[in-house]
């Protein structure tokens, strides 16, 4: 159903994914000039598909296999964007390139969570229906 908690948890991360990178910058340069997501248009477009994957498993309500194979491919991407995200801070760390980490790189760990706790959810819920159906 639709009004279940993993709905909830994926409308988080498709809201944090969808609005935050774009208002909390990722980087700062050794310039002082800030880093968002609109201005790194490859980050850009995987916050954007992180963002619809969410909204696809919410509509997935009624297939909960397949809710929680979407949620398994959002959460693959999220680490590949955290990834990223440490190798670029550990890679370019110092007065190169980088020269302050933002409170943005942190945008895929919570998505994460979020993201294990709606699987979780939704695996309960099938456990759920699975007893049930043992019982008729």
């Amino acid at each position: 159903m639709i009004q279940r908690i993993q709905t909830v948890y994926l409308l988080v991360v498709m809201l944090i994914s969808a609005i935050l990178p774009f208002w909390v910058n990722l980087w700062s340069d050794a310039n002082g000039n800030e880093i968002y997501a609109q201005s790194e248009i490859l980050i850009s477009i995987v916050f954007y598909v992180i963002s619809v994957l969410a909204l696809v498993a919410i509509v997935l309500f009624k297939n909960r296999k397949n809710q929680f194979v979407v949620n398994r491919l959002n959460l693959l991407l999220n680490l590949f964007l955290l990834g990223f995200f440490v190798y670029r801070s550990l890679n370019l760390s110092g007065e190169t390139s980088v020269s302050e980490k933002g409170i943005g790189m942190l945008i895929p760990v919570i998505s994460i969570v979020f993201l294990v706790l709606a699987n979780r959810a939704i695996k309960k819920d099938e456990d759920l229906v699975k007893s049930v159906d043992r019982l008729r």
